[in-house]
């Protein structure tokens, strides 16, 4: 009994150790004085500081999208009322119907384009980088897009020295479904 007991030991002390890694410890700081947002079970989902803006929004992270970008854009938070979230949220409530990813992945893929632009002296809001490529994928009819991967399609057109509306018109010419040829009457030489 006592070498089951000793050879059950070691594995079990290695989960305890994993699974108080999960849980982080306690909040310190800004994290501290958070608000929890509970699921739907109350379980704790995510904490978000009102006062602080995090680099990317995690799969957990309870916080809105449209609050996020619109206060990363601002360079500080602002009410969930404000006139640039309420903007942010329909962009990305449009968006979401034309991309495959949700709202977060949206979020996060327009502040990595925003910040590659800006490297390359090219800055754009984010609202118009949505609704603008959120426009070109609408062309696609009911087939979604991958938003991350016109990100990168449209940060090459800039980097090739197209403007906005350019690289735009490009992506769009690109998405668009082939037209058929004219046919030729019968008869005729080709």
């Amino acid at each position: 009994m006592r070498a089951l007991a000793t050879r059950l030991a070691a594995p079990l002390a290695a989960l305890l150790i994993l699974s108080a890694c999960d849980r982080g410890g306690e909040p310190s700081g800004e994290a501290a004085t958070a608000a929890p947002d509970r699921g739907d079970d109350g379980a704790i989902v995510a904490s978000t500081a009102e006062d602080h803006l995090p680099d990317w929004l995690s799969p957990t992270d309870g916080t809105d999208p449209a609050r996020w970008l619109a206060g990363r854009e601002a360079g500080h938070p602002l009410p969930a009322d404000a006139a640039a979230v309420r903007e942010l949220r329909e962009s990305l409530d449009g968006a979401r119907s034309a991309f495959v990813e949700d709202k977060r992945m949206i979020a996060n893929r327009t502040v990595q384009l925003g910040q590659m632009l800006s490297e390359i002296g090219k800055t754009e809001s984010y609202r118009g980088l949505i609704d603008g490529l959120g426009a070109v994928a609408s062309v696609r009819g009911r087939h979604k897009s991958l938003y991350g991967e016109m990100c990168q399609h449209y940060y090459n057109t800039r980097v090739q020295g197209a403007d906005h509306a350019t690289a735009l018109a490009r992506l769009e010419a690109r998405e668009r479904p082939e037209v058929a040829a004219p046919e030729r009457p019968s008869g005729g030489q080709p």
